[in-house]
């Protein structure tokens, strides 16, 4: 048989199939998220194929019909090949157990993001699986106090490709995006200056009159207020005050545009992207995908830009961005980077502060106790007539402080956390025993660590005194004595099976206490830098109401419904929390 005679399968099959593999070789080591650079690795090897094939007349197909079956034998084979290395005992992470679909492709775990209960499930599968599990192809979710300083401390791991996929792109990056560490550390030092204390000062009016408005709608609603909503408000038109200089008027119109229900809609989205980061980029250039994402997009780049427009007249946030303080020695940033910063500070910066404020609102409802000491708390140091938005007592309340890290530690307002990525090119990362190789993405997830029974005694109790007794400013049987029958996840305890595990777990004096693993604001040099604004809303916000207010819940609802609605996307979400209102 003469070699024009030869079929073309048998040609195709052995060209095609080693340039597979040297292909699955070329995306194994070098990650890029380039679509041209895709398109030739997939593309261009068949098409030489097919080109060669017909063009030096050694098999007597056309070129269509060879590129067809090129590509069919190549793409075939580089999926096999990808598939058939991550099963394999070769792989890195083969020695770490995890859901097998989950190992084969990113499209499982992303698929049950978009449930909502993401934490929820990797909190049973540690469970299931110990401390470290394999959450993906080249991914793992660790579950190792010890480990949190190496990962986010100093030097740190670099940040992983989550904003890529939640932005669709893989440029004009948010602070928080940047995975380069010298470059986030650049970009992040006027978000220190702008959330800084003496910055924090310049927004206590802001937080006052954004307050004061919330206190006034609450007051003109009759009947049943879901508690939430007025949060969410206050929390979006305070952002946008503290960041843009003023943009937004909920508390006042209420949600005209649909802000909220465009955040909830473009969250779920941005949570399946970020687990498929090249995918995003291909959605990204797709006109009318993602509309919920592009929606949100474009009105959060409005009010950037609007804010950029104006110029600055006050010291917002966006004063600092612009390095406004600093002009003689840096010039301030482009456009772009100034709008996309815009981005994070109107997600970030609001959800999660009206998160963690009804979570702790859920919380001291269903726990009445709590809830009396608390107000006893506010009254003593805001007693009717005294300004409630004066933040000078905060440092003194530690049970008011007790009860929000108690709340954070609970229903955490990014129950994930974000991913790091040790790079390509580094070493592999020793964390005690587990080796993380090269290439690998590692997550820490807040919400199983701070629900440990290894760091937290009665890890899902809502036991505000644990903070006090662990700072030793009440004495541990005191705490004890108030420790809940009830947890917020479990079935309640009988007396006296309340009274043994509190003699086995604790005794008269040792207490689980392990602050390390408490990261709702992550941990390190690239921590959220809006911790200090999130707590000067939370604390302030929670003595006005309970200044003003006696709260309760509506009668006959399930508060079961609360833990299930709580869902873990870029940040969490959670359901309306129907309450009563009288004015004290």
């Amino acid at each position: 048989m003469s070699t024009t005679e030869t079929p073309l399968p048998s040609l195709v099959v052995t060209s095609a199939i080693p340039s597979a593999l040297v292909a699955h070789q070329v995306f194994r080591k070098h990650e890029t998220y380039s679509i041209l650079v895709h398109a030739f690795l997939l593309l261009g090897p068949p098409a030489i194929i097919a080109g060669y094939l017909t063009s030096a007349s050694i098999s007597t197909s056309t070129f269509a019909n060879a590129f067809q079956v090129a590509c069919a034998t190549y793409l075939g084979t580089l999926s096999l090949s990808v598939v058939a290395y991550r099963l394999s005992p070769w792989h890195p992470l083969a020695r770490y157990p995890g859901p097998f679909l989950w190992r084969v492709s990113m499209l499982f775990p992303a698929l049950e993001s978009t449930t909502g209960g993401r934490a929820k499930s990797i909190r049973a599968l540690h469970a299931k699986y110990g401390d470290v599990i394999r959450v993906g192809p080249n991914e793992l979710d660790i579950v190792d106090a010890s480990a949190i300083p190496t990962v986010f401390g100093i030097p740190g791991v670099p940040h992983g490709p989550d904003y890529i996929g939640g932005m669709l792109s893989d440029q004009n990056l948010p602070m928080v995006g940047i995975m380069d560490g010298d470059e986030h550390l650049s970009r992040r030092r006027p978000w220190n200056r702008g959330l800084a204390p003496s910055a924090l000062k310049e927004y206590e009016p802001r937080v006052r009159a954004r307050g004061n408005q919330l206190l006034t709608r609450l007051g003109e609603q009759n009947g049943e207020v879901v508690l939430g909503k007025w949060f969410n408000y206050f929390s979006y038109d305070f952002m946008c005050d503290m960041a843009f200089g003023g943009g937004s008027e909920l508390l006042r119109d209420g949600d005209k545009n649909n802000v909220w229900h465009m955040l909830e809609q473009a969250m779920p989205l941005a949570t399946f992207f970020a687990q498929l980061p090249w995918l995003a980029i291909y959605v990204g250039y797709i006109p009318g995908a993602a509309v919920p994402l592009n929606m949100l997009f474009r009105h959060a780049r409005a009010l950037a830009q609007g804010r950029v427009d104006r110029g600055s007249t006050a010291r917002d946030l966006f004063h600092y961005l612009q390095n406004n303080e600093d002009l003689q020695h840096k010039p301030a940033p482009p456009t772009r980077q100034l709008v996309d910063d815009g981005i994070l500070a109107v997600v970030a910066g609001s959800d999660t502060t009206s998160s963690s404020l009804t979570s702790l609102f859920f919380l001291i409802l269903t726990h009445p106790d709590v809830y009396a000491r608390l107000q006893e708390e506010v009254d003593k140091y805001y007693p009717k007539g005294e300004d409630v938005f004066d933040p000078k007592a905060h440092r003194d309340m530690h049970y008011l402080q007790a009860v929000i890290n108690e709340a954070l530690r609970l229903f955490p307002p990014v129950a994930a956390t974000g991913m790091r990525k040790v790079p390509h090119d580094a070493p592999p990362l020793q964390l005690g025993s587990i080796m993380v190789p090269p290439g690998t993405g590692v997550r820490m997830p807040a919400f199983t660590h701070q629900q440990d029974r290894r760091y937290f005694s009665f890890p899902t109790t809502f036991w505000p005194e644990r903070w006090l007794a662990a700072s030793g400013t009440i004495a541990l049987p005191t705490a004890l004595a108030r420790l809940p029958p009830t947890s917020v996840r479990d079935p309640p305890l009988s007396p006296s099976a309340l009274a043994a595990l509190k003699e086995q777990a604790d005794g008269p004096s040792a207490l689980t206490h392990v602050e390390l693993a408490f990261t709702p604001f992550s941990h390190g040099p690239m921590n959220c830098p809006g911790k200090g604004l999130a707590m000067l809303e939370t604390r302030t916000v929670v003595c006005a109401v309970l200044q003003r207010f006696r709260v309760r819940l509506r009668p006959e609802w399930d508060p079961a419904e609360y833990d299930r609605g709580y869902l873990d996307y870029f940040s969490a979400t959670r359901p309306a929390l129907p309450v009563l209102l009288e004015e004290r």
